[in-house]
């Protein structure tokens, strides 16, 4: 079987700069990049389906090849299902956009929490921070955010034994 290199091609584009709006802030480059992403899939599935103009089940003609009916089934149920996830998505753009003026979507307080711990490199509970960081260094990062270094106990307690001890 050979594919049509064109196809091929729009079809990674369309794919790649979709995954790359979709990992944006903005909930209109989230959609943009949805129907991208989407349609380059389609354009895939196709692809995949086998040449154009072939049967798609019983060969009449005897030439030997068919087409696969699968992928254009594929290709109708991604279009379902991108439809509806557009919709959502405007919808919360447009909800967005009403209550306070933008689209773009911020971090809650468990994202920041994340960010403050993946900053430190405090990964779990047992962690030490006072290998590799001094206290002055967890305090600038929490400067940096606005907030206190004594809102996470685990943290809090590590740098109140600045002997090197254990956080327990």
């Amino acid at each position: 079987m050979s594919a049509n290199l064109t196809l091929i091609l729009t079809a990674a584009v369309l794919s790649g700069t979709g995954v790359y709006l979709m990992l944006e802030r903005s909930l209109t480059r989230v959609l943009v990049g949805l129907i991208l992403l989407g349609n380059g899939v389609n354009i895939g599935f196709l692809v995949a389906s086998g040449r154009a103009g072939d049967p798609p089940l019983v060969n009449r003609y005897g030439t030997g090849t068919i087409s696969d009916p699968l992928p254009q089934a594929f290709v109708l149920t991604a279009i379902v299902i991108t439809l509806g996830t557009t919709a959502f998505l405007l919808a919360m753009a447009y909800r967005s956009w009403q209550l306070s003026g933008h689209d773009d979507v911020q971090d809650d307080a468990e994202d920041a929490a994340i960010r403050r711990l993946a900053a430190t490199d405090a990964a779990s509970d047992s962690f030490d921070l006072t290998v590799g960081h001094s206290a002055d260094d967890v305090d600038e990062v929490y400067a940096e955010e606005g907030e206190d270094a004594d809102e996470l106990p685990a943290i809090e307690a590590t740098l109140a034994d600045e002997d090197g001890g254990e956080n327990r």
